[in-house]
């Protein structure tokens, strides 16, 4: 762990919250899967930002200017019967080791120590709504302030959320944050070459999810959301991932996957075919968001917006759609009467970063959209979807959804793709799959 690029991190939110103020942040709590077992835990986005540390039960207190120390650990005290069942625990004096802590103290200790610390705050930034124990907590010490303030205690006169400082410094990735993106997306597109290598007629599509995981797990990464593998008409549905089907010749796999290494994510989308080659119809739609796909790609630069990005998908996929025939009309009124979301309902991208669906405001503070800036980290990912249910489209069309993502870097002269090396021309799809 870089222990320094936590400390920067850190040091731009005591910048941003000022001195007299304290900003507190637990960690997420965890969660119940069944009965007296629990999901595989992992702390807050926000929390691990600003610490390195993955252990539950946790609060962070950052309190510029505090002579005591400004980074203070709240944490599980060592407990070795609990660590001989679930393992081990840093502890206090841990976190002052090998996490950087300036204080430490056990949680248990929590109620004290924030009735001690408001004491001398003006402004608490801490975000409501997110952890009713510690929102409770919140109000209980501020309250028995306010009970003693004829015995000359003082109250925090205000309560800022702190999501809105942390989001947007989360927004603009490090170099060291970079580079566990590049790794996440790494590992990504080898497990999507695997699907093309693997992929064939009669298997389960819970068949293609299991090597996606295993390829995940051989680099220490896990997904980072519930992998859709849909074959056929199901790719159809957006969100699918029942991922149960059996896998028919002459259809397609739509494969969105990707993996989270070192809590950061990343979220790859090809669509194939099933039998190794796309058939004339396919090929037309395909063509199309690819077209819409690359030149979106090609304009992402500093400056530029998601609003350019999709409008101008918007008008790309309207034209394909109305030369092969599936849209009629005067292409500029199509446009206007949304003719489009039949087929493609859903956004150009979205944020990427420790969360898939990252952190951080689409918007400025005018309300226009907001403009690329270097560090920012883009997911690009037009689609096509042509339900069964259609009446108004020739059969040769239905059943075919298609949708293709990567992961782009906004630099200062332009942008990368962090998922470059995975093959999205249809030569490239069909050449990489024949080599089984």
């Amino acid at each position: 762990m870089n222990t320094k690029e936590f400390a920067k991190r850190r040091k731009k939110l005591a910048q941003a919250i000022g001195k007299n103020s304290v900003a507190i942040l637990p960690a997420a709590s965890p969660k119940i899967r069944t009965g007296d077992t629990e999901y595989y835990y992992r702390p807050s986005s926000d929390f691990y930002y600003y610490t390195g540390y993955t252990e539950p039960d946790s609060l962070m207190i950052l309190a510029p200017g505090r002579p005591e120390g400004e980074f203070i650990l709240l944490v599980r005290p060592k407990d070795p019967l609990r660590e001989t069942w679930d393992g081990y625990r840093s502890g206090p004096k841990g976190v002052i080791k090998d996490f950087g802590a300036d204080q430490s103290y056990s949680i248990h200790d929590v109620d004290e120590f924030l009735s001690n610390l408001l004491q001398s705050t003006e402004k608490v930034f801490y975000t409501l709504g997110n952890d009713a124990i510690f929102d409770q907590k919140i109000t209980q010490s501020i309250n028995a302030l306010r009970a003693k303030q004829r015995q000359g205690c003082s109250v925090p006169q205000e309560i800022i959320s702190l999501e809105s400082i942390t989001h947007e410094l989360r927004l603009i990735k490090s170099k060291f944050e970079v580079k566990l993106m590049k790794k996440a997306a790494k590992i990504a597109v080898e497990a999507h070459m695997r699907v093309m290598q693997e992929c064939r007629q009669d298997l389960y599509e819970y068949q293609i999810e299991a090597g996606i995981i295993h390829q995940f797990r051989l680099h220490g990464a896990v997904p980072s959301y519930n992998s859709i593998v849909a074959s056929g008409s199901n790719a159809c549905t957006l969100h699918y991932v029942d991922n149960r089907a059996e896998m028919k010749s002459g259809k397609l796999l739509l494969t969105d996957a990707g993996c989270e290494f070192e809590m950061y994510a990343s979220d790859i989308t090809r669509t194939i075919p099933i039998s190794g080659v796309f058939s004339k119809e396919q090929k037309a739609v395909y063509s199309i968001v690819l077209k819409a796909q690359k030149e979106a790609i090609a304009s992402v630069k500093p400056g530029q917006t998601f609003k350019n990005l999709q409008s101008n998908a918007i008008t790309t996929i309207t034209k394909g759609l109305k030369k092969i025939g599936i849209l009629k009309g005067n292409l500029n009124q199509l446009i206007e009467k949304e003719a489009y979301k039949t087929f493609y309902m859903h956004g150009i991208g979205h944020w990427l970063g420790m969360d898939v669906h990252d952190v951080g405001s689409y918007n400025n503070k005018k309300g226009d959209a907001r403009e690329f800036e270097p560090g920012m980290v883009i997911t690009v990912e037009p689609g096509i979807y042509i339900s069964k249910k259609l009446k108004q489209v020739d059969n040769k069309w239905k059943g075919i959804g298609i949708r293709i993502e990567d992961d782009v870097l906004v630099t200062k002269n332009g942008n990368e793709v962090l998922s470059s090396k995975l093959p999205k021309e249809i030569a490239d799809i069909e050449a990489a799959m024949v080599t089984v």
